[in-house]
């Protein structure tokens, strides 16, 4: 069985970003799966994730699958930076911080322009894409009803901002470099580092002693020969295929990541988290590195109604993307259909 798509390239025109900047000719790329209803209340928000695009999340969405198409209309949005919607690599003057502010606001903009839709169901988000769900709480608490932050946070953390310094200073030692995140050629060998130290934080410690990277490792694992064309086919590969520039400017987003860094709540992040008016499931993986499920623990005494459901698994971060990890995606399947039954 199918189901409605539609999909698009929104002409924002010129705006003003958080900073005052003016980000000129700006394009948001958006898919949507399902049919609107008549009352548009079946609205999901699903954003990107650091690095992806909308092709890359289609997997979650399915009558089967974690995102049901035929109950909801869910619609996919590009974030700022990763090659569909605005991004470095198409704009020549693209400004030095886009942030998870600025998206959300571009987003909202386009499902009133292109669907009429003022109010929400749920923002479903993983990784950047659930730095996003937040800010759409914490930004427009009257106009969501639900969201699930999957491994990610209200505020990115130091350690966090730690492990996105170190791959922001690989670009940077680059010979192409030519400052302010921008490269006169592709740097391929500050790429190949750059995939080699993302693949020390995407998964944990647990994973790598089980051997779960290898082919000869249990089941489910991510069937590589060895540890050289783990490192090669699952991480440098995938950062390779994708502009420098573009990797450099979402990791200039992730790290800034803030729901109260506006003017709305000046700072002071507690206030805006018991703003939040959405129902919050948060789902934080277990041996995730960075997105750690204490964060998420002293989020939840402020927030009104919210569930933290960790994810206990031993894929680190990618437990919350389980696209070859069954286990995992039962998981979340289960309680996000669950919440949004609820």
């Amino acid at each position: 069985m199918t189901w409605p798509m539609q999909q698009g390239v929104l002409e924002l025109g010129d705006i003003t970003l958080q900073s005052g900047v003016r980000l000129a000719a700006a394009r948001l790329s958006w898919k949507a799966h399902g049919t609107l209803s008549v009352a548009r209340d079946n609205v999901i928000v699903y954003p990107t994730s650091y690095g992806a695009q909308h092709p890359d999340l289609e997997w979650l969405i399915g009558l089967d699958k974690v995102l049901d198409p035929a109950r909801w209309f869910i619609v996919i949005a590009d974030m700022f930076g990763n090659g569909l919607s605005s991004s470095p690599s198409d704009t020549e003057e693209y400004p030095t911080l886009v942030t998870v502010h600025d998206n959300v606001q571009a987003q909202r903009h386009a499902l009133r322009a292109l669907f009429g839709i003022e109010r929400v169901a749920c923002v479903y988000g993983w990784s950047m894409g659930a730095l996003q769900a937040y800010h759409w709480a914490a930004l427009f608490p009257d106009a969501v009803q639900r969201i699930v932050v999957n491994c990610g946070v209200a505020r990115t953390a130091v350690h966090n901002q730690v492990f996105l310094r170190s791959l922001m200073a690989t670009l940077e030692a680059a010979p192409q470099h030519i400052g302010n995140g921008r490269f006169s050629a592709e740097p391929r060998a500050a790429k190949r580092a750059f995939g080699r130290i993302y693949a020390g934080w995407g998964l944990s410690q647990d994973f790598y002693r089980a051997g779960l990277h290898l082919a000869d490792g249990p089941r489910p694992n991510l069937g590589a020969a060895d540890l050289e064309t783990f490192l090669k086919t699952d991480w440098e590969d995938r950062f390779g295929a994708r502009p420098a520039a573009n990797l450099y400017a979402q990791l200039r987003t992730w790290d800034a990541a803030d729901i109260s860094a506006n003017d709305q709540y000046d700072g002071d992040l507690p206030a805006a988290l018991r703003a939040v008016q959405a129902q919050v499931l948060l789902m934080p993986g277990a041996t995730d590195l960075y997105f750690r499920t204490a964060d998420n623990e002293a989020e939840l005494p402020y927030l009104r109604h919210a569930l933290l459901r960790p994810i206990r698994s031993i894929w680190g971060h990618r437990a919350g993307n389980p696209i070859v990890n069954p286990a995992d995606f039962e998981f979340i399947k289960r309680e996000v259909r669950a919440w949004l039954a609820h």
